[in-house]
């Protein structure tokens, strides 16, 4: 096999750039509900998660802390939960949220509530708001989303209960309001 200076083998870096493409819409759309609708952020996010991948991707047998890859999306998706997390912590001081979430074109359906429930999310912490998307949108099991996000089941599943909660308040009269409809 040919080797190509710094990427590894041809066929190692065709597998990586299929099964990037195949995942990045994937990513990103995870992304997206991570970041409250901040695109940019959620490009990066994505960005930084293949590069991370594709590192991990070059390694013989695809080994990372001692253990074999086996399924190369699932880790990929922690990658992307942890980097979100990451970012929220060293986040430097100068930069500053939006006060509202940029009104996107999206797919047809109520506009309203994706609306409302993208700008509660963004109130939740990152890390609440991280369990609610892996468990409610990726529909990961606790287990899966407490090694995802290297914490105990139990944290998951009360980080689930609160966040749950504080975007039923949150949510309150917009989802009586919608609901009318």
């Amino acid at each position: 096999m040919a080797s190509t200076a710094g990427r590894g083998t041809d066929a190692e870096y065709t597998d990586y750039t299929e099964f990037a493409a195949a995942r990045s819409g994937h990513l990103f759309r995870s992304a997206c509900l991570l970041t409250g609708g901040d695109t940019h952020l959620a490009e990066d996010l994505v960005q930084e998660t293949l590069s991370r991948m594709y590192t991990v991707w070059r390694r013989p047998g695809r080994f990372f802390g001692g253990r074999a890859i086996e399924n190369p999306a699932g880790y990929a998706q922690g990658v992307l939960y942890r980097q979100f997390v990451s970012h929220h912590r060293r986040r430097s001081a100068g930069e500053r949220p939006i006060a509202e979430v940029p009104d996107l074109p999206g797919p047809e359906g109520d506009g309203a509530l994706r609306v409302a429930l993208l700008t509660a999310l963004a109130e939740l912490a990152p890390r609440d708001r991280a369990v609610l998307v892996l468990r409610y949108w990726e529909d990961v099991s606790v287990e899966e989303s407490a090694e995802i996000l290297r914490c105990s089941a139990g944290a998951v599943r009360t980080r689930s209960a609160r966040a749950l909660a504080r975007l039923r308040a949150l949510l309150g009269d917009s989802l009586q309001d919608l609901s009318v409809r």
